[in-house]
């Protein structure tokens, strides 16, 4: 890929093993690359990839739905998160009304990562 960092390419890289209908989370992806959950979510923020990098597969640790296309959410009612939510959903990850996966034990995938 032209025009990202190679520490980008790794976490677009782990992304893309994530399989449709699964999640996982921004601490799952960071420990597999040895780096904080923060630094995951900043490549996320601005992933020019979607949805072949299917960044929508990432959630917090909670299996709440976090920021999508460089937006955050509503802790109460998860309301801008409505494209997130939708693809998550025609995937088969059920997500109630404030924005937790209802599924989560079925959807969750922690690796083994390729690194």
């Amino acid at each position: 890929m032209s025009g990202v960092t190679e520490f980008q390419e790794k976490v677009y890289a782990l992304l893309r093993q994530i399989q449709r209908g699964k999640v996982t989370t921004y601490v799952s992806i960071a420990r597999a690359l040895n780096t904080s959950p923060r630094a995951v979510g900043n490549v996320l923020r601005n992933n020019p990839f979607a949805p072949e990098v299917p960044c929508h597969r990432c959630v917090g640790s909670t299996g709440f739905i976090t920021g999508f296309d460089g937006e955050s959410i509503d802790k109460k009612t998860g309301t801008k998160m409505g494209l997130k939510i939708s693809i998550l959903n025609d995937e088969g990850v059920n997500i109630d009304e404030k924005g937790m996966i209802m599924n989560c034990r079925e959807v969750q995938w922690d690796g083994p990562w390729k690194v």
